[in-house]
C-alpha cells in the first residue's frame, strides 16, 4: 500500500494547540454597512413605487423613475446585500478555517474600497451617468474599481484558507469559491466598452450580441451574487441557528456541482421571442427547466435540516425568517423555469408579472436571509443576547406582510396587461388599442406595492433600531480569543478518506479550477458561436448608423433611463405587430452600442415610434405627457426643453464607434457637429411652423431626431 502526504488536523496528544483571534471589526463593519444601505436602498425603493401612480413624485430631473430605479437596484443588490454577503463570509470563513482573516489591511481596503464604491454609483446614477444595462448600470471607471476590490477580497479569502487549520472544507467555502471565480468572469466579460470620456462609454459589443452578454450577465448576477454566496450562507448559519447538522452531505454535493453547471446556461430564457437566434433560445429553455432540480434539492437540503427542531423555528424569529426566506428561494427557482415555457413567457414577460418574481427572491430569499444573519452574528460579536425579541418578531411579521403586498399585487397586475394586450374583439380587431388603457387599469395595484415596500422598509427600520440598541449596550469582542489544533502534515494510507470528492473539496485551488470550468463551459458555448457565426445575425442593407444628432439623442435616451420604462423590441406577435408596427429583425440593431431592448413596458414599445408622430407630439408629450396622453404616469421633463445640448464630445462618440465597427468615415467624423447642426434646425423649423419656439441647440431637438429615427431604416412589408 502506497503512503502520501496531506494536510490533516490530528487530535492527539502530540497536536499543537495554537491559540489566534478573530477578527470581529471588520464583519461588524460590513454589518453596519449592510443596515444602513438596507434602509436608503428600501427607501428608494418605496419612492420610485409611488412614482409609477404619482408622477408629482418625480422631483427635480435627478430624481426621476428613470434615474434613480437603477439606484434603488445597486443600492440593494450591492450596497445592501453585498455587504451582508461579505459580513456573513469574513464570520463564517474564519470559524470554518480556524483562522483570522488573512490580512488586517486587505480587510480595510476590501470594506472602504466597497463602500467608495457605492457612493460612487449614489452620485452617479442621478446624474444619468449609466450605461443602462440591467445591474449593470455603472460607468467604465467604477467597473475597474469594482473589479480591484473584487480581487482584494478574493485573496483574503484565499488566504484565509490557505492557513486554515482545517483540512476539511465545509460546503459554504464551496459556494464563497464559486461566487468569487464566476462574478469575476461575469463581470468582466459583461462590461467590456469603449471609453469616450470619463463618465461616458460605449458597450464593447452590439445589439443582438450585446443582449445576449448582458442577459448571460445578468441572470447569472442573479445567480452568483444573490444565489450561491447566500446558500453557502444558509449551510453555515442555518444549522448553527438550529443547533443541527445539514440534512445530507451527499445532496449538497450533487446541489453543488449541477448548480452552478446548469445557472449560466439559462440567460437567453429573458430573451424569448426576441431578435435572438432560435437556438440560443431553445438552450436557454432547456437549461431553466432542468435548474429546477437542484435549485429544489437546495431548498430540500435547507428545510429538512430543520426536522425535529420545529418548535424552536416557532420560538426563534431568525429561524423564522430563514424559514421563509428558503421557501422564497424555491418558489422564484420554480417560478424562473415556468416563465421559461415560451407560451408562458409570451403572456408574462414585459409584465409586472416579472418584478413580482425578482421581489419574491430578492426580499424573501435575500433580505430575510441577510437579517437573520446579522441577527445571528451581532449578539455573538457583542457578547450578549439581542435588545428584543419582539422587535424581532416584529420585524418578521412586516417584512412577511410587506413581500404579500409587494408580490401579490403585481402579479394581479401582470396577468392583467398580459391579457389587456392580448386581446382582439369579435371583429378582429384590438380590444384595447391605446397602451394607456392597461396603465389606469393598473394603477390600484401600485399603489398596494407601494404599500407592501412601506411595510417591508417599517420592519427594516425596527430591525435596525434593534440591531444598534443591541451594540450600544454591548461591547463589540474585536479580536475574539480562539484556539485549534496546528494543521499538520502526517501519513495517510491511501484507501483512507478516499471518498472520491474529499479530493477536490480539500484543495480550494483545485474547487476554483474545478468550478471556473464548470462555469466556463456553458457560457463559451452560448456567448462564442453568436459571435463567430455570421448567420446569426443577419444584415440589413437598409440598415444605417445613427447621425450624429440622434447618436446625441440617443445619449440622452440613456441618460434619462427612458429603457427602464420602454422596450424597443417588437415581437412576432399578432397583438404586436397590430399594435406597434413590423416585428424587430436582428439586423436592425447592428450599430446599437448598447441594445436598448428593454425588460419591461410600464410604457408602450417604442421600436416603430419614427415617423409615427409630428415633431411637435413629441415636444408637447416631453413637455407635459399628459398633454397628449391623458392620465399618463410619465413624468415630464421640461429640462430637455432649456438645457443645451453638450456637442463637445460629438467627434469623440463617432471616434469610438467606429473602433467598434460602426462605418463613419473620416469626413462624417470630420463634419460631425456641422452635421448635426443643420439637422437640428431643421427639426427647430418644423416645431416653429407648429408655432413652437425653441433653440435649435436645446436637448429636447436631439432627442426628437432619434426617437423619429426609430424603426425607420425599414418598411414594413419588406
Amino acid at each position: 500500500m502506497i503512503a502520501n502526504y496531506e494536510n490533516t488536523a490530528v487530535s492527539s496528544q502530540n497536536s499543537i494547540i495554537e491559540h489566534f483571534e478573530y477578527d470581529n471589526k471588520i464583519v461588524r463593519n460590513f454589518a453596519l454597512a449592510s443596515i444602513i444601505f438596507a434602509i436608503v436602498g428600501l427607501l428608494v425603493g418605496v419612492l420610485i413605487a409611488t412614482q409609477l401612480f404619482w408622477p408629482g413624485a418625480n422631483v427635480t430631473q435627478y430624481f426621476t423613475f428613470g434615474r434613480i430605479r437603477a439606484l434603488h437596484t445597486n443600492a440593494v443588490i450591492f450596497a445592501f446585500v453585498g455587504n451582508a454577503i461579505f459580513a456573513g463570509i469574513y464570520y463564517s470563513l474564519q470559524r470554518l478555517c480556524k483562522a483570522r482573516l488573512y490580512s488586517d489591511l486587505l480587510s480595510k481596503i476590501h470594506f472602504w474600497g466597497w463602500q467608495l464604491i457605492i457612493v460612487a454609483a449614489a452620485i452617479t446614477l442621478p446624474l444619468g451617468m449609466s450605461t443602462s444595462k440591467e445591474y449593470a448600470e455603472l460607468e467604465w471607471p467604477i467597473d475597474i474599481a469594482i473589479t480591484l476590490i473584487w480581487v482584494v477580497f478574493g485573496i483574503n479569502m484565499f488566504g484565509t484558507i490557505f492557513k486554515r487549520r482545517e483540512r476539511h472544507l465545509y460546503v459554504a467555502i464551496w459556494f464563497y469559491i464559486a461566487t468569487f471565480v464566476t462574478v469575476a468572469m461575469l463581470h468582466i466579460v459583461n462590461s467590456l466598452a469603449i471609453p469616450v470620456s470619463l463618465t461616458k462609454s460605449y458597450s464593447l459589443y452590439a445589439g443582438v450580441q450585446d443582449a445576449l452578454v448582458q442577459w448571460w450577465y445578468g441572470h447569472n448576477a442573479v445567480a452568483f451574487f444573490l444565489t450561491t454566496p447566500f446558500l453557502g450562507l444558509m449551510y453555515y448559519y442555518l444549522p448553527k441557528m438550529a443547533n443541527r447538522p445539514v440534512y445530507s452531505y451527499k445532496l449538497s454535493i450533487l446541489h453543488f456541482w449541477s448548480l452552478i453547471f446548469l445557472y449560466i446556461w439559462a440567460g437567453p430564457h429573458h430573451l424569448l421571442y426576441t431578435s435572438l437566434p432560435d437556438w440560443a433560445q431553445s438552450l436557454g429553455t432547456v437549461f431553466s427547466v432542468m435548474l429546477i432540480a437542484p435549485s429544489w434539492g437546495g431548498m430540500i437540503n435547507g428545510l429538512l435540516t430543520l426536522r425535529g427542531a420545529w418548535d424552536k423555528v416557532r420560538e426563534d424569529p431568525r429561524l423564522k425568517m430563514m424559514v421563509v426566506g428558503i421557501t422564497a428561494y424555491g418558489m422564484a427557482t420554480f417560478e424562473g423555469p415556468l416563465l421559461s415555457f415560451k407560451n408562458i413567457n409570451a403572456i408574462a414577460h414585459y409584465t409586472d408579472w416579472i418584478p413580482a418574481h425578482v421581489h419574491v427572491g430578492a426580499l424573501g430569499w435575500n433580505g430575510f436571509l441577510s437579517f437573520a444573519v446579522i441577527y445571528y452574528m451581532i449578539p455573538k460579536m457583542y457578547g450578549r443576547e439581542i435588545f428584543s425579541k419582539k422587535l424581532m418578531n416584529a420585524h418578521f411579521w412586516l417584512g412577511t406582510l410587506g413581500i404579500l403586498f409587494w408580490a401579490v399585487p403585481m402579479y394581479i397586475s401582470g396577468f392583467t396587461q398580459g391579457m389587456m394586450w392580448k386581446e382582439f374583439t369579435a371583429e378582429g380587431n384590438l380590444k384595447y388599442a391605446s397602451f394607456l388603457e392597461t396603465t389606469l387599469q393598473v394603477i390600484p395595484m401600485y399603489m398596494l406595492r407601494a404599500l407592501g415596500g412601506l411595510l417591508y422598509l417599517t420592519g427594516a427600520l425596527l430591525g435596525a433600531y434593534n440591531v444598534f440598541k443591541t451594540m450600544a449596550i454591548g461591547k463589540l469582542i474585536a479580536n475574539e480569543p480562539a484556539q485549534a489544533p496546528a494543521l499538520e502534515k502526517v501519513y495517510v494510507a491511501e484507501g483512507v478518506d478516499s471518498y472520491w470528492h474529499k479530493w477536490v473539496e480539500r484543495k480550494p485551488l483545485q474547487l476554483l479550477f474545478w468550478s471556473f470550468v464548470v462555469v466556463g463551459i456553458g457560457g463559451a458555448v452560448e456567448i462564442i458561436p453568436t459571435f463567430m457565426i455570421k448567420s446569426n445575425i443577419p444584415t440589413i442593407a437598409a440598415v444605417q448608423p445613427y447621425t450624429p444628432l440622434e447618436l446625441e439623442g440617443r445619449d440622452l435616451y440613456i441618460r434619462e433611463g427612458c429603457v427602464s420604462c420602454h422596450s424597443q423590441m417588437i415581437r412576432p406577435f399578432r397583438s404586436e405587430t397590430e399594435r406597434y408596427g413590423e416585428y424587430s429583425k436582428a439586423g436592425e440593431f447592428v450599430y446599437d452600442h448598447p441594445f436598448l431592448w428593454g425588460s419591461k413596458r410600464t410604457g408602450p414599445d417604442l421600436h416603430r415610434e419614427g415617423g409615427k408622430y409630428p415633431d411637435s407630439w413629441h415636444y408637447q408629450h416631453m413637455k407635459d405627457p399628459t398633454s397628449m396622453s391623458p392620465g399618463s404616469i410619465m413624468p415630464t421633463y421640461e429640462w430637455l426643453l432649456e438645457q443645451k445640448l453638450n456637442t463637445s464630445q460629438t467627434q469623440d462618440k463617432l471616434k469610438a464607434m467606429k473602433t467598434l465597427g460602426v462605418p463613419y468615415d473620416d469626413i462624417a467624423i470630420k463634419y460631425a457637429n456641422e452635421d448635426l447642426t443643420n439637422q437640428a434646425k431643421g427639426i427647430a423649423d418644423n416645431l416653429a411652423k407648429e408655432k413652437i419656439k425653441v433653440a435649435y441647440d436645446r436637448e429636447i431637438i436631439a432627442l426628437i431626431a432619434y426617437l423619429q429615427r426609430l424603426g425607420t431604416d425599414i418598411k414594413k412589408g419588406q
